[in-house]
């Protein structure tokens, strides 16, 4: 009677982790998708700065460049070195912008479901162990 009662306990210990091990992977597909829908998110919108960064570089170029030099020209008794003035802050506004765009994008990497993956097959193995 004994083995009896052990074999079936063993089958609804096997059945048990099966649903529990099913259950689990369902859990880690969805935080894998919820994660990879955040990171391409956050990427869509450094794509976007990026972009915005670019359109105002070359705006920025074509409508002051030319009135900044002739108004600095007179000021240092230089076109050349207007030119060169106007070009350097304009090459520092896009190269911040540029900057403050690639800080906003992120990896793709699913960090979160990767460690819990690793936590749950720590657990699992731990149960098979016992």
């Amino acid at each position: 009677m004994a083995e009896q009662y052990q074999g079936e306990s063993i089958h609804s210990l096997l059945g048990d982790a099966l649903r529990d091990s099913a259950d689990l992977a369902r859990k880690e597909m969805a935080l894998f998708r919820t994660e990879m829908t955040e990171n391409v998110r956050s990427l869509a919108m450094g794509l976007g700065m990026m972009v915005a960064a670019a359109v105002f570089a070359i705006v920025a170029i074509s409508l002051l460049t030319e009135a900044l030099v002739e108004w600095l020209a007179t000021v240092v008794h230089s076109e050349a070195l207007a030119a060169f003035i106007v070009a350097v802050v304009m090459a520092a506004i896009a190269i911040g912008l540029a900057l403050y765009g690639r800080s906003k994008m992120t990896s793709l990497t699913p960090d979160r479901t990767v460690r819990s993956v690793q936590r749950d097959a720590a657990v699992f193995s731990e149960r098979v162990s016992a």
